[in-house]
């Protein structure tokens, strides 16, 4: 069995620190919000958080734009969250939540998709108690296609 000191032990750890810190980073998906998103519970956690994980179910058609799609997902326990599949690079899922049941967004939450991978999923919104949300697929900043407001 092989001993560590502790000092040998913070040594190699701040030499991986340093060597984490030098290396060139690579880009990862990003979350992004804005408005009042945040406001209530569930948001700013991922559908697969603990009670919330497999209670959601698509609502609504898939919507494309090209080989892309869009899709809307609820829970009536959490809220709803917004995925992309088939995507290419510089494009990301958004939900757009309102407070009331017009639908104008006050708060929205979005994913861009990772470098590697073809998809992302949003974080949760919560559109209950009268609330609603929509989901929309954007490429270079651009809206390519969107799902009603639910």
């Amino acid at each position: 069995m092989l001993r560590r000191s502790l000092r040998t032990l913070l040594t190699a750890a701040g030499a991986a620190i340093a060597l984490l810190t030098l290396s060139p980073a690579t880009a990862q998906a990003q979350a992004f919000s804005g408005g009042n998103y945040g406001l209530y519970s569930w948001e700013g956690q991922y559908p697969t958080v603990g009670g919330c994980a497999g209670t959601f179910r698509q609502v609504g058609p898939t919507r494309t734009a090209g080989a892309m799609s869009l899709k809307y997902f609820y829970s009536d326990r959490c809220g709803s969250f917004a995925r992309i599949e088939n995507s290419r690079a510089n494009c990301a899922a958004v939900l757009e939540r309102s407070n009331n049941g017009v639908g104008r967004a006050d708060g929205w939450v979005s994913e861009t998709v990772d470098p590697g991978i073809n998809y992302a999923y949003t974080m949760i919104g919560v559109n209950l108690d009268g609330r609603v949300s929509r989901a929309l697929l954007t490429c270079d900043g651009n809206v390519l296609t969107w799902t009603d407001w639910y």
